[in-house]
C-alpha cells in the first residue's frame, strides 16, 4: 500500500498520500475490521458498514496485519482481486480474515487474475465468498492461489478456506511451493465447491520428487465436504493431465473426507498420455482418502478418468470407505511409473466400486501395477462390474499387471456378468501376490485369467497357481453374495445400499481372520457397522440389527 500518512513532513518528502485515513495501531496486537460495500465511498475509512469502502481496489491497497479482517457485503458483486504479500497476513491465533457480512456470500469477479492471491505468507482465512473468473482467468489463473518460493524446507502455517464457491478459473484452488520442501502447513479446506474450472478443482504442487531424499512442499492438509465437479480439462494440453476434481501432490499428512468429485475431465485432451481422476494423490506420503464419493468422471483420451487413485511415489497411504461408480476409468488405481521403491505400504479397504471402467476396459474396478508397487494391502472391498456398450471389451473386477511385489488381496467380493473376475497379465508367485478369502461370483461364465492361463473354476485356479489357499487349506468362495446391484442400476450415491450382501454365511466362512494375520482392519465396515472378529468378505457386513 502507499506509505501511511503520519505528518505533513512525510508528505513533503515525496511519499504519496493514502486515499483514506487509517487509524494508527496502538500496538502490534491491534486488529481492525474493514468493510466494503457497493454503497460505500473509498474516501471513508472503511471501519464500519456505515463508512465502508466501495471498491476492491481500495481494499487491496491496505497492508493487513495479524487480527485484521476484511468484510465484503453479501449479495454484492465486486470487480477486481485481492492479494496478500510477504509483508502482510497474520498468525494462527490472530489470522487475517477475508469474508462476507450481512448473510450469504459476496462475489468477486476477476479480470485475468486470481480471485485472491497469497504470496510467501500465511495466517490467512478466506470464508463465505463466491469467486468467478473471466475467460482470461480461465486460461491462466487460480481462484485462490497460495504460492511460496522461500528458501528450501520452510513451511508457512495456517491456511483456512471455508464456505467458498469457485468457478471459471484454470484451477479453483492451488497450493504451490517452488523450492524443495517449501510450501504450506496446517491447511484446511471445507464446505467449498470448485466447479467449471479448466485444469482442476483443487490442486497442490511442489518441485520434482526425489526418492533418495523425499521432501514435501505441504503438510497437515485437510479437505472436508468439498464438492469438485464439471472441471472439464483442457483439450489443447496433451503434455499433462487436466480435468481432475481433487489432486494432491507433494503433501505429507493429508486427509480428504466426506467430499465428492463427479463429471470432471470431459474435455481433457484426446492426445494426452496422462488423464484426470476424480480424487487422487501423487508424490505424497501419509494421505488418507476416506468417506468420499467419485462418479461419472471422464477422460478425453485413451487413459485414466477414474474415481480414486494413489499414483506415482505415494507411500503409507489409505483409500477407505469410498464409493466409486460409473467412471470412464478404474474405481481405484494403484500405480507408479517409477522403479524407485517409493510407492509402498498403501492400503485399499472397505470401498465400493460399481460399473467403473466404462470407457477404458484396460483397467477394471480395482487396478494395481507399475514400475514397482510394493507392500500393498487390498481387503474388504466390494466390486461389481457389468458389460459396457461404450467399450470394445468388458473390464474385470480386479486387474493386476507387472511391477507388484508383496501384494495381499483378501476378503473382497468380486462380481461380473461374464468378464474375468480377476485378470492378471502375469502369473505371479504367491510370494509376490497372494489372494485369499475373496468371493468371486459371476452371473454368466465364471472366469479368472492368471498369466497366459484362463480358469473356469475356483478349484482349477487353486490347483494350478496356488492362490486362494493357506496353511489350513482352501480359502475363498464362488458363492452368490445376493447383491441387489447385480441387477439394479446404481445411478446415485444412494445406490451404495444396493451393494450390501443378502447372503453372508458363505462369505463369512470363506474370509480370513485378518487380525490373526497381524492386520488391523479397523473397527467398522463401509456403513459404520462394527466388525466381528470373523468378518464376512466385502465392504459391507451384516447389519447388527439382524
Amino acid at each position: 500500500m502507499p506509505c501511511a500518512l503520519v505528518t505533513a513532513l512525510l508528505a513533503a518528502s515525496g511519499c504519496s498520500l493514502p486515499d483514506t485515513y487509517v487509524p494508527p495501531r496502538k500496538n502490534a496486537a491491534d486488529g481492525f475490521t474493514f468493510y466494503v460495500s457497493p454503497d460505500g465511498d473509498d474516501d471513508d475509512d472503511g471501519l464500519s458498514p456505515e463508512r465502508a469502502w466501495r471498491t476492491l481496489r481500495k481494499a487491496d491497497a491496505v497492508t493487513y496485519r495479524p487480527g485484521d479482517r476484511l468484510r465484503l457485503r453479501a449479495g454484492a458483486r465486486y470487480r477486481g482481486s485481492l492479494s496478500l504479500d510477504e509483508d502482510e497476513a497474520g498468525r494462527a491465533k490472530k489470522p487475517v480474515v477475508v469474508d462476507s457480512y450481512g448473510g450469504g456470500r459476496a462475489t468477486i469477479e476477476t479480470a485475468g487474475t486470481p480471485g485472491i492471491s497469497v504470496y510467501n505468507t500465511a495466517g490467512v482465512e478466506i470464508r463465505d465468498l463466491e469467486l468467478v473468473g473471466d475467460d482470461r482467468s480461465f486460461t491462466r489463473s487460480a481462484g485462490v492461489r497460495f504460492f511460496s518460493n522461500l528458501a528450501d524446507d520452510r513451511k508457512l502455517s495456517h491456511v483456512v478456506l471455508s464456505g467458498l464457491d469457485i468457478s471459471h478459473f484454470r484451477n479453483g484452488v492451488t497450493l504451490a511451493g517452488a523450492n524443495r520442501g517449501t510450501g504450506f502447513r496446517d491447511v484446511r479446506i471445507s464446505d467449498t465447491a470448485v466447479h467449471g474450472n479448466k485444469d482442476a478443482g483443487i490442486s497442490s504442487v511442489g518441485p520434482a520428487f526425489d526418492a533418495d531424499d523425499p521432501l514435501y512442499a505441504h503438510e497437515k492438509v485437510s479437505l472436508a465436504r468439498v464438492k469438485a465437479y464439471e472441471n472439464d480439462g483442457d483439450p489443447k494440453s496433451a503434455d499433462r493431465n487436466t480435468g481432475s476434481g481433487i489432486m494432491l501432490g507433494s503433501v505429507r499428512d493429508a486427509k480428504v473426507r466426506r467430499s465428492s468429485a463427479h463429471h470432471n475431465g470431459r474435455k481433457s485432451s484426446s492426445r494426452a498420455e496422462e488423464g484426470p481422476e476424480g480424487i487422487w494423490a501423487y508424490d505424497s506420503t501419509r494421505v488418507v482418502i476416506e468417506h468420499n464419493v467419485s462418479y461419472a468422471n471422464r477422460s478425453g483420451s485413451h487413459v485414466d478418468g477414474g474415481g480414486f487413485g494413489l499414483d506415482n511415489n505415494v507411500s503409507s497411504s489409505v483409500l477407505q470407505y469410498n464409493f466409486a461408480f460409473g467412471n470412464d476409468g478404474p474405481g481405484y488405481l494403484l500405480y507408479t511409473r517409477d522403479r524407485n521403491g517409493a510407492h509402498r505400504d498403501n492400503v485399499v479397504r472397505f470401498n465400493l466400486s460399481h460399473d467403473d471402467s466404462r470407457k477404458h476396459p484396460q483397467y477394471g474396478g480395482i487396478v494395481a501395477y507399475g514400475g514397482l508397487v510394493r507392500d500393498l494391502d487390498i481387503y474388504h472391498n466390494t466390486v461389481v462390474m457389468k458389460a459396457s456398450s461404450r467399450a470394445s471389451e468388458d473390464a474385470p473386477a480386479l486387474r493386476l499387471e507387472t511391477g507388484l511385489t508383496s501384494a495381499r488381496i483378501r476378503n473382497n467380493i468380486f462380481v461380473t456378468d461374464g468378464a474375468p473376475l480377476v485378470l492378471s497379465t502375469k502369473a505371479f508367485a504367491s510370494d509376490d501376490v497372494i489372494l485369499q478369502g475373496n468371493d468371486y461370483f459371476s452371473t454368466d461364465t465364471w472366469k479368472v485369467r492368471w498369466g497366459a492361463q484362463s480358469h473356469l473354476t475356483l478349484n482349477s485356479w487353486r490347483s494350478a497357481d496356488g492362490q486362494e489357499q493357506d496353511e489350513s487349506g482352501p480359502t475363498g468362495s464362488a458363492a452368490d453374495p445376493c447383491l441387489e446391484s447385480t441387477t439394479a442400476p446404481v445411478r446415485s450415491v444412494k445406490g451404495a445400499a444396493l451393494m450390501v450382501p443378502g447372503c453372508t454365511d458363505e462369505l463369512t466362512a470363506a474370509a480370513l481372520n485378518l487380525q490373526k494375520l497381524g492386520v488391523d482392519p479397523g473397527a467398522v465396515d463401509y456403513f459404520g457397522e462394527r466388525l466381528a472378529p470373523t468378518a464376512a468378505a466385502g465392504a459391507a457386513q451384516p447389519s447388527s440389527e439382524e
